[in-house]
């Protein structure tokens, strides 16, 4: 029942997920990407702290009694790899399009199992590699990018997906130790609202006018994306290992193309309801072939 709960957790984040590229982009009409990022992480910080109070204040000292200072030196580096992640992303939808910037996302499902491979030594099950490239090959058809130019905004993205892979890698790590998912929330939204707040500050103008001009943008891409959304990443990666988690997660494209079509009017092609099935089948094969063979994967 757990592991059901947990996809379903997965399947509902990617979901806020994908139909967040739309506000990301638009939210930058009249402020930069820190201050967007700034304030929507903030947003997120405020959505979620209430729950804190209400559900894990309690729980929280008993859980840091077991190793506060290792819980804090993982709450930094989760909350910095999402910062960077997300600046990258934000930064890069300056200089390309949502399509580019949904598909070189994708590189963290490939980047997952290999960094964890490389510095952890464990062992992964052989699903995940057809999985990969399924997703990969999906990913590509899904958003066009034969039709699109590489530019500036991709190599961010791309390297954007190592950040997003160390940070599903070390929410893995995280949540296996310590059982706060919202208080985990809470830290790394805190954390990339105040690394953006140090950036903007610095490199942009923070204009409370032109922030409002963006606040339906920013409200959903704080309290849904940057709030609701990573806590649902966190209660997943529970009982979802990183490697076959990011897979799923990579269904973040499919939700972007759809809620394109239907909110946007923007018509699927062939090629496009290929990708979608190539995904689809590559997050079924990572989570089924280990169960038919009846060997649970390590990771």
């Amino acid at each position: 029942m757990s592991k059901t709960i947990s996809l379903f957790s997965a399947l509902l984040c990617t979901f806020i997920w994908g139909t967040t590229f739309v506000a990301q982009d638009t939210g930058m009409d009249d402020i930069g990407p820190f201050t967007f990022n700034a304030v929507r992480f903030f947003v997120g910080f405020l959505a979620i702290l209430p729950l804190v109070f209400l559900f894990e204040l309690k729980k929280l000292k008993e859980e840091l009694k077991l190793n506060i200072k290792y819980f804090f030196r993982l709450s930094f580096f989760i909350g910095f790899s999402l910062f960077l992640a997300s600046a990258l992303q934000q930064v890069s939808l300056l200089y390309t399009d949502v399509a580019n910037a949904a598909f070189f996302t994708i590189f963290y499902v490939p980047m997952v199992p290999i960094i964890i491979f490389l510095f952890r030594k464990d062992s992964i099950h052989w699903s995940v590699w057809p999985s990969v490239v399924l997703c990969l090959i999906g990913g590509y058809l899904l958003t066009n990018f034969h039709d699109a130019t590489v530019r500036l905004g991709d190599s961010l993205v791309l390297l954007g997906a190592l950040f997003w892979s160390t940070h599903i890698i070390f929410v893995g790590i995280m949540i296996a130790k310590f059982n706060i998912p919202l208080t985990i929330g809470a830290i790394q939204t805190f954390l990339v609202a105040f690394f953006s707040f140090i950036v903007g500050i610095i490199y942009e103008e923070f204009v409370f006018e032109n922030i409002y001009k963006e606040i339906d943008s920013i409200l959903y891409a704080g309290v849904l994306s940057g709030g609701l959304a990573f806590v649902l990443q966190i209660y997943a990666q529970k009982n979802i290992t990183p490697a076959p988690a990011a897979i799923i997660f990579s269904l973040e494209g499919v939700f972007a193309t759809v809620s394109a079509w239907f909110l946007l009017n923007q018509i699927l092609d062939v090629n496009n309801l290929v990708g979608c099935l190539l995904i689809l089948i590559g997050v079924l094969l990572s989570q089924l072939l280990p169960v038919l063979k009846n060997q649970p994967s390590k990771l």
